[in-house]
């Protein structure tokens, strides 16, 4: 085994400079997986003779077959900065030859800085080896769930965001979207960004499914907490939501549901009592502090309604109303949703009276004309993104020949012919 590893190292170093030594040196490599797989707890050694930066694809196979044996707890965390090493300094176009072997270290070391309990080291990393593998920025890959699962075990949040800003238009895996969404959900909520985390759970719940999926099932209790929190109420589906979702989602979350319609009755006391009785379910959810904030967001959606009917009220009266204990409680929700544009209105310290406003918001200034814009400049990218995209599926010949299969169950006479008053 010594003098064909030591052949094996002699190839990689001496045919890893042009494309033309690399493809060749790629098929000796294939030629030498089952027994490198079959010795890989004595690869440690030739590791080390061998520059990730050059000699990538050999390192790479080394690397991955040394992975797939058994790795004490005490190898894994002598190994860790090789690996990163490695993901950082390693040849794109090498890389690409063998994305699955590359894929593989990478989820390798995720599993070791989660059982080494220390996800932070594996983040950057992470990061680096998805824009290795992207075919563009618009490319959803398989790593980028493992990225973001690393940035929630670590609270990393913001650094989830330098990925979850990109605009997805390509996916391998319809898992790694369901969890995409899923992970980039929870990381908006950690950042109370709640409308963002609505729109990544809102895609997790509408995407197409032929069956019913757990992530799916967690996605949509997590959906209806942050409709609540965001909008006061849990909206119908959108028809294109597919009809296994429709059919099956709301049976696997009654007690989500149930919440959803005790909060639309406005009662503080109700809620608490609601959630109190079923706390043992939400823990298990690990959705209790979601649920928490829920609750408290029950005064804000009071008190917006209160704004709807009066245009003055003492804060005694508001505390009356959304059942807060003091006058002073009921001040600090009203300046709290003040400072954060969630209501127009003024306090008069000296009276204790609080008088409403309407918008003040005209439209007119700058900033407001520059984020219109901006807003209308991403639509027409969409618009034309779209547009690309119809067309590709149009020309695929897999569709075309499936519409030509199902164009015979259709005949002409099956359709209204054209009056001939318009012809």
């Amino acid at each position: 085994m010594e003098s064909s590893m030591e052949a094996l190292v002699a190839h990689i170093q001496g045919l890893s400079s042009t494309p033309e030594e690399v493809a060749h040196l790629h098929s000796i490599l294939k030629q030498s997986e089952e027994s490198l797989r079959a010795h890989s707890s004595r690869l440690a050694p030739f590791l080390h003779q061998l520059d990730p930066s050059v000699h990538t694809l050999g390192y790479l196979y080394l690397l991955e077959a040394y992975l797939s044996g058994p790795i004490s707890r005490q190898q894994a965390a002598d190994l860790l900065s090789s690996v990163v090493d490695f993901i950082n300094s390693c040849l794109v176009e090498q890389i690409c030859l063998v994305p699955d072997k590359f894929t593989s270290v990478c989820r390798n070391l995720k599993d070791q800085v989660m059982q080494l309990q220390v996800p932070m080291r594996g983040v950057a990393p992470l990061r680096t080896a998805i824009r290795k593998i992207q075919s563009s920025s618009e490319h959803l890959t398989t790593l980028h769930s493992d990225f973001l699962l690393l940035c929630l075990l670590s609270k990393s949040y913001k650094a989830g965001l330098s990925i979850l800003e990109d605009d997805i238009y390509e996916v391998d895996q319809p898992r790694d979207l369901f969890l995409y969404c899923y992970y980039g959900g929870i990381i908006y909520i950690g950042l109370k960004r709640f409308r963002k985390a609505l729109e990544c759970l809102h895609n997790v719940v509408t995407a197409p499914m032929t069956n019913l999926n757990a992530i799916a099932v967690e996605a949509y209790k997590k959906y209806i907490l942050v409709s609540l929190i965001l909008n006061g109420q849990v909206l119908a589906f959108p028809k294109y939501t597919s009809s296994t979702a429709q059919r099956n989602l709301k049976n696997h979350t009654q007690t989500y549901n149930d919440l959803s319609t005790c909060y639309a009755t406005g009662k503080y006391s109700e809620l608490e009592a609601f959630i109190q009785s079923n706390i043992e379910k939400f823990q298990s959810d690990n959705n209790l502090g979601l649920v928490k904030q829920v609750l408290s967001s029950l005064y804000k959606r009071n008190i917006q309604r209160l704004t709807q009917t009066y245009l003055t009220l003492s804060l005694q009266d508001i505390a009356n109303a959304v059942q807060l204990r003091t006058p002073k409680e009921a001040e600090m929700h009203v300046l709290r949703m003040i400072q954060d544009g969630e209501i127009y209105a003024t306090i008069n310290q000296k009276d204790g009276m609080v008088s409403f406003h309407e918008d003040p918001e005209q439209y007119k200034s700058c900033e407001m004309i520059e984020h219109i814009d901006t807003s209308i400049q991403r639509l027409m990218a969409l618009s034309k993104k779209l547009g690309s995209i119809d067309e590709q599926i149009s020309c695929d010949p897999a569709y075309v020949t499936k519409v030509g299969r199902e164009r015979a169950r259709f005949d002409f006479d099956d359709f209204d012919s054209v009056p001939h008053k318009f012809l």
